[in-house]
């Protein structure tokens, strides 16, 4: 692999959700420690599964790996950081300052931005821990989907241009004269991340337009902060044999080699390597070890004889019910790469067809909405929630209003509070609120970021409830917040997207515990991709239909209360027309 090959210190794996950015860390890591190099190998995360890959817990402690000499592990846990982060803040202040200060203080930080900037803050130190980074020869981060990944790498310039604007305030970081730590520390990350000697960026895609298109925006905007030493490695590509005799793996070698041979310009020149699609779940040490094998070895082992598709619930019962309320919010969620974007899409869709007003958005910084439907239809309009635009938005807001009567020095001291990373959260919430309430007299569709952003995004929610209801208190006057629509079922339907795979379906699992804890009851589930859920002959899609089944049954029988099965279908689901078909019988 030529991505392995004279690897520096650093190496970042990166791309659009579901595309293997764990799988290979983890097969690098253990490739790297038992050529004999000391590795760690760090999840940046929020919904990290690299524990699950390994079958061991890892927590937010460097960890060895059992069985894996030179190995160790772990995952940076956004909640514990922020916890540790205000324990720091915090305690030297305690008893010093008058209590209601320190409350100030403490406000001030439980918010989901001290949440990212802790476990940043955490990142930023594996990087230039002198110390630390002396143990390993390697270290290697799994890091989380695009867009959260941009915005996490351009954060050391971002904090040190406004520290180094502060004039004494405070931020959200906390108080500004324990900051100079936090200064020197970010400008030596930016200096570790531009230095090609020091770390490699490693995109990884599948072999679909959708996704080159997405890593070739990734490349480029990483390489205008200054990472410039690149690889692509073009994961679960489809062997060519397996197309022989069976018409749905044809299709998909058809689909996958068009799109190599369109491979966006900027990824042109990068060094490639392609890795097969393999007929096992990447999770334990052997399948690891078996990872950078170029023979699909088990597809002529697993699997049964040729197979007709299972009989499960469709996406067409879904629309089947929810169209009946004739309004409301649909939530898709999930783990990165199982296909929110393509089934919020299929959805409104299909209720438009019906004559239903729909408004299609998203929270995601990495979705393409219009990229997907590849056209425009009756009675659908398409938004994004886009940070930059949000931001600026809500910035002017503010100076129209709180600084419209200050002075001089009264509106810069606002200007420059309103330059802090922190901001883009309360843009992004408002902007999230707004649309939501358009659900009382049309549906809202709504494609969500991956699984962890879209919990800090709830939990920003939670907080303005839990504010709203303490200043109310009292006061008999009626209120409704985002919180209280979102866990009101006559008003918000949650569904919970997944593949029919080991991890997909735990991280699954873990947040709908998730939602239950914040009084939101998942609506449905839905299983994406599902070979098992078309006839089969190949034998490396026979072996992955029989292994997808137990899943399926676990969500059926455990895990929904109403469920459905969406097939691999034989052309990629862009446009309008094939996004019609998700919610139709299979082709």
């Amino acid at each position: 692999m030529k991505f392995l090959d004279q690897l520096p210190r650093f190496a970042f794996f990166t791309g659009k959700g579901g595309v293997g950015k764990t799988s290979l860390a983890c097969a690098a890591a253990v490739s790297l420690a038992e050529s004999g190099r000391r590795v760690l190998l760090v999840s940046t995360d929020p919904a990290s599964n690299v524990g699950q890959v390994f079958g061991i817990r890892i927590g937010n402690q460097i960890t060895a790996v059992p069985e894996v000499a030179n190995l160790w592990a772990m995952e940076i846990d956004p909640q514990a950081a922020a916890q540790g982060y205000r324990d720091r803040i915090v305690g030297p202040v305690r008893g010093v300052l008058p209590s209601e200060v320190v409350k100030g203080i403490e406000e001030q930080l439980s918010g989901a931005c001290t949440t990212e900037i802790a476990a940043f803050d955490e990142f930023t130190g594996l990087l230039t821990d002198e110390t630390l980074v002396g143990r390993f020869e390697h270290v290697i981060f799994d890091t989380a989907p695009t867009g959260h990944t941009i915005r996490l790498l351009q954060l050391p310039g971002a904090w040190n241009s406004f520290l180094e604007a502060g004039k004494g305030d405070a931020s959200c970081l906390g108080p500004l004269a324990g900051l100079e730590k936090q200064r020197a520390q970010y400008k030596a990350a930016v200096d570790a991340l531009s230095d090609p000697a020091r770390t490699r960026l490693i995109l990884v895609a599948r072999a679909q337009a959708s996704t080159l298109r997405e890593v070739a925006r990734t490349h480029d905007e990483l390489a205008r902060i200054g990472l410039t030493r690149q690889h692509l490695v073009v994961n679960g590509v489809m062997p060519a044999a397996e197309g022989a005799q069976d018409p749905l793996a044809a299709a998909v070698v058809r689909r996958e080699q068009a799109a190599l041979a369109a491979v966006p310009a900027p990824l042109r020149e990068l060094p490639t390597d392609q890795v097969p699609l393999k007929a096992f779940d990447l999770v334990g040490l052997e399948a690891l070890r078996g990872f950078f094998n170029d023979t699909p070895s088990l597809a002529q082992d697993g699997g049964s004889p040729a197979q007709e598709a299972i009989d499960a619930p469709t996406l067409a019962g879904l629309v089947d019910e929810l169209a009946t309320a004739g309004h409301g919010l649909v939530m898709v969620m999930g783990k990165g790469g199982v296909g929110k974007t393509t089934l919020a899409a299929a959805l409104a869709v299909e209720l438009a067809r019906r004559g239903l007003p729909v408004h299609l958005t998203t929270s995601d910084p990495a979705a393409h909405l219009t990229e997907t439907l590849e056209g425009q239809m009756e009675h659908l309009t398409v938004s994004r929630i886009d940070p930059h635009v949000e931001t600026q938005r809500y910035r002017e807001q503010v100076l129209a209003t709180k600084g419209r009567n200050l002075d001089a020095q009264g509106r810069a001291l606002l200007e420059e509070d309103l330059r802090s990373p922190c901001t883009e959260e309360i843009a992004v919430f408002q902007a999230f609120s707004r649309i939501i309430r358009e659900a009382g007299r049309k549906f809202v569709v709504m494609d969500t970021a991956p699984t962890g952003h879209t919990l800090l995004l709830l939990d920003a929610t939670g907080a303005y409830h839990r504010e709203i209801a303490r200043q109310m208190s009292g006061s008999g006057v009626h209120f409704t917040t985002p919180m209280m629509q979102l866990q009101d079922e006559a008003r918000t339907r949650v569904l919970i997207a997944t593949l029919a795979e080991n991890t997909p379906v735990q991280e699954a699992a873990l947040l709908q515990e998730d939602l239950r804890r914040a009084g939101i009851e998942p609506w449905a589930w839905v299983i994406n991709n599902s070979v098992a859920a078309r006839p089969v002959t190949s034998p490396l899609l026979r072996a992955r239909a029989a292994k997808e089944v137990p899943f399926i049954e676990a969500v059926a029988g455990t895990h929904a209360r109403r469920y459905a099965v969406v097939p691999l279908l034989a052309e990629e689901p862009v446009g309008i027309e094939r996004l019609g078909r998700l919610s139709r019988p299979a082709d």
